[in-house]
């Protein structure tokens, strides 16, 4: 299918280069065109605006940081694209901002749907990522071929774009509770003068284990943290999440408790580090 990726951030790349080597076609746009260019080198066309990426689209993918960016990026490329083609909105931007795209999309006649990542830069390079789809059936069987090139499975949450973000900001509290809850236990049986990988050694092959732990305990004990969901990624979600909670009538005293922590860390500098340097904090 021709397909392009409006962002090719670290998440954005990695779909990118899985597209490709699933045989798609595939056009990226970037803000920053120096991040778009190494995909040139392995077969992309790499466009110099949103609207010539998507001129010849059957599937356009938004991978951006936040609401505004998806809302620039839009209103720059909607009446470019072919009148059939189907948006996929893969950008975390919460349930506001979620509405405010559909909203967009209604008033420039756009066919969208919603696919969310769960995953990190990895996954998503190995086209290994879980989707969180949801929309019209019919519309979401049309784009499977790029959902399975860049998943090991798709989750249908629902009929409505909203639904997929809905359960992505259920699933991104969990990474950022179990995440820190880690880093405390590690820190808590350092302090106690034991050596921290036993916290690890613990749990693994309990009903408490978790791979996660494992993964992030690792990079928290060595101290090495190479962005595979840099911390001010997911301080961005937990802003997010803390929004909807809210809203919802959900407590949010463990959400803010997480916003602190992450805050702490990113204020000592690992904003652009991967999460598991929230384990610093404690």
């Amino acid at each position: 299918m021709r397909v392009t990726v409006l962002g090719t951030g670290a998440m954005g790349a990695g779909v990118a280069g899985s597209l490709l080597r699933e045989g798609h076609e595939v056009t990226v746009w970037n803000r920053s065109a120096d991040k778009a260019a190494p995909l040139g080198a392995h077969g992309a066309t790499v466009a110099t605006d949103p609207g010539s990426a998507v001129e010849h689209a059957e599937v356009v993918l938004l991978t951006l940081f936040d609401t505004d960016a998806v809302v620039d990026v839009l209103e720059q490329a909607a009446g470019e694209a072919p009148t059939d083609a189907v948006w996929v909105q893969a950008s975390t931007i919460g349930v506001d901002g979620t509405a405010t795209v559909v909203q967009l999309g209604e008033k420039y006649g756009i066919t969208l749907v919603e696919a969310m990542m769960l995953g990190t830069k990895a996954p998503a390079e190995q086209g290994k990522l879980t989707m969180l789809a949801a929309g019209p059936a019919d519309l979401l069987d049309r784009v499977d071929p790029v959902l399975d090139a860049i998943g090991a499975k798709t989750v249908r949450a629902g009929d409505h774009v909203g639904d997929g973000t809905a359960l992505k900001l259920a699933a991104n509290a969990w990474i950022a509770s179990i995440t820190a809850a880690t880093g405390q236990s590690l820190a808590l049986a350092a302090a106690l003068g034991l050596d921290p990988a036993l916290f690890l050694q613990a749990i693994e092959g309990s009903a408490s284990d978790s791979a996660y732990a494992h993964t992030k305990g690792a990079a928290m004990i060595a101290r090495e943290f190479p962005a595979q969901f840099a911390l001010d990624g997911l301080r961005k979600d937990i802003g997010l999440i803390t929004d909807a909670a809210r809203t919802a009538g959900v407590s949010t005293t463990l959400l803010e408790a997480l916003g602190r922590v992450y805050a702490d860390a990113s204020a000592a500098g690992h904003g652009g580090d991967d999460i598991a340097a929230v384990g610093t904090a404690f």
